[in-house]
């Protein structure tokens, strides 16, 4: 039975996608639920799945085409399919490796060569996992093309000893005889770009500086840090001090809470804390919901699992729309200080840096303490200094003194 396979419905706010990688070839033997194809968005990666057991039967998008929200992509073939000649290869691969083993030159001969449509997903794929050097490979394709058979068959018969050729792709050389690596920006890359840009030309941003003492916190993760992961089943970080005590802020703050809308002000009456977190892919930011009403617990069991998600392209759209108000933390990389810019239409950022140990004066004595850095951009046309200096100072007594979080004090 015919399907047509058609990318996802998406949200509002994503015009478009790009075909960012098939992961089955035409012909090749798909079970229901397998994924397919990833689509790239400015925002997230979408995953295509196969609708029934079957085969794509032809491709109406390749890789590097833009797609729009339900249009047609692919081709497909429900049903059993029976693949003889792919088993007779893969039995030919088995007896051969099994005499190899045993001390025996094998020979393979085939018949008339078995056509495999030139599909460079599942090609780049053999290549990859096989460790072939395509240049070693003799293209039976059309027009001399490598096929995912050729792969296989090159596998089967060792390919003659010839002298090892180094080939760059995606390379240049300049007039002064260096080499340049030329590498298109993903589609969450280019986004990512255009909202900083934004940002910085479309808002009077000013940054305001404190200093925290950690040592307080420090001491209370490790003493119930233990216990705290026994109970709860996550582990105790600093986030959860930092969301906490943003939030109590925010209440305290409410125009560092606000975003601007037009010639509006929108005064927001709930606290969606963005939380940046760094993947291969660029920056994305999901925003835990409610964290007025959530634990410590739950604070770290959702970036916990956030983080995952973001490290696996798994983080879906509405995770990473809206919030109120963002957390990023540069520290993770050793920065000591930074200006973190706006993610807009938020009028404020807060930005946690290393923990560094420095020396400070207490009670007239010199006293060595875990000491951070932290920012707070904001955007001067909604937010007075008054207002951000407060808000930053609330946050530092607030983490420096945690039992006033705990008593709601």
């Amino acid at each position: 039975m015919a399907i047509e396979i058609n990318a996802p419905v998406f949200p509002e706010s994503v015009a478009d996608g790009t075909i960012a990688t098939w992961h089955k070839c035409v012909g090749e033997r798909v079970a229901r639920d397998e994924v397919i194809c990833d689509i790239e968005t400015d925002k997230v990666v979408l995953e295509v799945v196969a609708p029934a057991d079957g085969q794509i039967t032809a491709f109406i998008k390749e890789e590097g085409d833009t797609v729009l929200s339900n249009e047609l992509i692919a081709q497909f073939e429900a049903g059993s399919v029976a693949d003889t000649r792919s088993a007779e290869v893969s039995q030919q691969v088995e007896q051969t490796t099994a005499q190899t083993h045993a001390g025996a030159t094998a020979v393979v001969e085939r018949s008339q060569p078995v056509v495999v449509q030139d599909q460079a997903p599942a090609v780049r794929k053999a290549l990859t996992e096989t460790g072939i050097d395509a240049a070693n490979i003799a293209g039976t394709g059309r027009g001399g093309r490598i096929t995912k058979e050729d792969v296989v068959n090159h596998q089967v018969t060792p390919a003659p000893v010839a002298t090892p050729q180094v080939t760059m792709t995606e390379t240049a050389t300049t007039p002064s005889g260096r080499i340049e690596k030329r590498v298109p920006m993903t589609r969450l890359r280019k986004r990512v770009a255009e909202r900083l840009l934004a940002a910085t030309q479309q808002t009077a941003m000013l940054t305001t500086f404190n200093e925290v003492n950690m040592k307080p916190i420090m001491d209370m993760r490790k003493q119930y840090k233990d216990a705290f992961e026994k109970r709860h089943g996550a582990r105790l970080g600093f986030m959860s001090f930092f969301v906490k005590a943003v939030t109590e802020a925010l209440k305290r703050y409410p125009a560092v809470n606000a975003s601007i809308d037009g010639d509006d002000i929108v005064y927001h009456g709930y606290y969606d804390i963005g939380v940046a977190v760094s993947s291969e892919r660029g920056l994305v930011v999901p925003v835990l919901r409610d964290t007025d009403h959530m634990s410590y617990a739950e604070v770290e069991s959702g970036i916990r699992s956030y983080a995952g998600k973001a490290r696996d392209g798994k983080l879906a759209i509405e995770e990473m729309t809206g919030g109120t108000f963002t957390i990023t933390n540069g520290g993770t990389f050793g920065s000591l200080l930074s200006t973190p810019i706006l993610n807009q239409p938020q009028t404020a950022i807060l930005g946690m840096h290393k923990i560094q140990d420095r020396p400070m004066a207490v009670d007239g004595q010199v006293v060595i303490l875990p000491m951070m850095y932290l920012a707070l951009s904001y955007d001067h046309r909604m937010i007075d200094g008054k207002e951000a200096v407060g808000f930053l100072v609330t946050v530092k007594e607030l983490l420096e003194e945690p039992a006033k979080l705990i008593l709601d004090l």
